[in-house]
């Protein structure tokens, strides 16, 4: 398998939760290589495989998890055991957490907040 992103050194706490920026390795469907992304707590928080990414000062962390084509943008918060995969979008500053998914072509966007067992696809 060949590894899209490889976290940098630079670090930011959140809530005593130490998260890492992404950077790509090689080009995505939209993401030129070496380009920074946002910042996952731990490499499980991102898919090594296919298009999903997070860009900007995006937050995943806990057990959370962003797959197949998804992304989460903007200031868009994503943990606890969230997940959002597809070809969802999730960004402005929106929250998902504890146990959402967002699946299929959903858009979660502004200072909607997705929370408990909700499934939106």
């Amino acid at each position: 398998m060949q590894f899209k992103y490889e976290l940098t050194d630079e670090v930011r706490l959140i809530n005593g939760i130490t998260l890492r920026r992404i950077k790509a390795l090689h080009d995505l469907t939209d993401v030129k290589a070496w380009s920074l992304g946002g910042w996952i707590e731990k490499e499980s928080n991102l898919s090594q495989e296919n298009n999903a990414w997070i860009y900007g000062n995006a937050q995943i962390f806990g057990n959370a998890r962003i797959f197949e084509e998804a992304w989460v943008s903007g200031y868009a918060r994503i943990y606890n055991n969230a997940q959002i995969f597809g070809k969802a979008m999730t960004y402005g500053h929106a929250r998902v957490y504890d146990r959402a998914q967002i699946s299929g072509t959903a858009r979660i966007f502004e200072a909607e907040e997705i929370r408990g067992d909700t499934q939106i696809s």
